[in-house]
């Protein structure tokens, strides 16, 4: 073939590459050194062929870093927005929620049910080791209680952490807690009592659901886009009816949507919130795993003198078996240390100690960006499989960080029915109605992609669609 053509034949052996997903979204393309010595031709014709997988759409130029694989449009649609009913409703979690737990952890299943990443990925040895060596240099030390805020060398690392996205905390401002469920609960009780209402994003996390059961509270669902958050409308009207006590809301790549409020959308709100004296809970468990450039700040970040409850913790990046989440709940810190004592009186001192060491040593900033990578091709390519396999009708959501895919399926196929015949399949995944307290969304599913990429998911998914296809006719 002529010189002049050999750029669109290593075109379409690249594209091929792509396609077949040896070349995976996000990450690195070989650098045209590499190309011209695998496929043996010159760098101009590599740089050629280049720049027509740019036109192409396939890959992207990054200034003085090189050329990746582009993320491409998804063809389905995003899911709708919700419409949920505009009432306070009493909390009752389905049994199905503890079968589904229950099932999470079995290795025997297609693991797309539990949002929890693969113990492969998380790669907590680096923190074992610094557990082994605080128990081995200074053992006798931590077995104490700590003051019920927390092991002081921690809080100030977090508060260290706090200054990457605009806020300046001291280790003060902060309360360690057993994972981000107790600060939500520690949180939920300080500003909330049995029978008030708090409002929440529609679809939201179980997890939320549960707390409020245990503690006697009703949910207010609020219209939410998987894009663009919660509706302001709405939230101003059950506002301003005198149904809201509070609010908790996920501030990045919330489960099971994924979405993210844009910083104006995030403004908007805190203003409507304060003109009320309405506390916000804030839930940002996935800020971290953010696939742009920069991570999105907390609503904590934008207003210092706000009334919002932060809540956090590494279970979804580090280790979700050392339990360490932390609060910070400014004008709050008396009530949530009251409540805090009369439950765990402290946390375990030897995990944060071993945690305050490891984000001292940077390890943490590498294994995020591992991560991220891992999580934005995972999504990508179920994405993309979904597609494939899915039946017309079926939507998506699109998330920019996290690992949880949101699906909504054509009306007639039943998730909480598909969840019993897909775990005879060997397949787990989330049915959509655990996601609601208002009997909503039977007809959506969340999907995990917390395991990474690999065939035993790829045949899951398209085992899973092909059963979606028959109940959909």
């Amino acid at each position: 073939m002529p010189e002049a053509f050999r750029y669109e034949e290593l075109a379409r052996h690249i594209e091929g590459l792509i396609e077949a997903g040896a070349l995976g979204p996000g990450g690195r393309a070989p650098s045209l050194r590499q190309a011209g010595r695998q496929w043996r031709v010159s760098l101009t014709t590599a740089l050629q062929a280049y720049r027509l997988l740019e036109d192409r759409g396939l890959i992207e130029a990054r200034p003085k870093s090189g050329f990746y694989i582009a993320r491409r449009p998804a063809a389905l649609a995003a899911p709708a927005a919700s419409r949920p009913p505009a009432r306070p409703t009493p909390v009752s979690i389905p049994g199905v929620m503890l079968k589904l737990l229950e099932h999470a952890s079995d290795p025997r299943l297609v693991p797309l049910g539990c949002a929890i990443p693969s113990a492969e990925l998380l790669a907590a040895s680096r923190l074992d080791r610094f557990l082994a060596r605080a128990a081995r240099t200074k053992g006798v030390d931590h077995n104490i209680y700590t003051e019920p805020k927390g092991h002081a060398p921690l809080r100030h690392e977090l508060a260290r952490r706090a200054l990457r996205w605009g806020r300046i905390l001291s280790a003060e401002d902060i309360a360690v807690t057993c994972g981000c469920t107790e600060a939500l609960l520690l949180a939920l009780k300080a500003v909330t009592r049995p029978g008030d209402t708090v409002a929440i994003e529609s679809p939201t996390y179980f997890g939320f659901l549960q707390a409020f059961e245990a503690l006697g509270l009703k949910a207010f669902e609020l219209p939410t886009d998987a894009a663009e958050g919660v509706d302001l409308d709405a939230l101003g009207a059950a506002i301003n009816a005198g149904a809201i006590r509070a609010c908790l809301f996920s501030s990045s790549f919330g489960n099971p949507l994924g979405g993210t409020m844009t910083e104006a959308k995030k403004q908007a709100v805190l203003d409507l919130l304060a003109r009320h004296a309405v506390p916000l809970i804030e839930d940002d468990i996935y800020g971290d795993l953010h696939f742009g450039a920069e991570r999105p700040r907390p609503f904590m970040a934008l207003r210092p003198g706000a009334d919002v409850l932060y809540c956090s913790s590494f279970s979804k990046t580090v280790a979700p078996g050392y339990r360490i989440g932390w609060i910070v709940p400014g004008r709050h810190m008396q009530r949530v240390l009251e409540h805090k004592f009369a439950t765990t009186l402290a946390g375990p001192v030897l995990p944060q100690a071993a945690f305050a060491e490891f984000l001292a040593s940077g390890g943490y900033d590498n294994h995020l960006r591992r991560m991220r990578r891992v999580f934005a091709e995972t999504l990508d390519r179920m994405i993309r499989a979904i597609e494939r396999h899915f039946p017309t009708g079926t939507r998506v959501a699109r998330p920019e960080g996290g690992f949880v895919l949101w699906l909504e399926l054509p009306p007639q196929v039943l998730t909480r029915a598909l969840f019993d015949q897909a775990l005879l399949r060997g397949i787990c995944f989330a049915p959509g109605d655990v996601f609601s307290a208002t009997d909503r969304y039977g007809h959506c599913l969340r999907l995990s992609g917390g395991y990474g990429w690999s065939p035993q998911i790829e045949q899951g998914l398209e085992t899973l669609g092909e059963m979606v296809t028959a109940l959909a006719g």
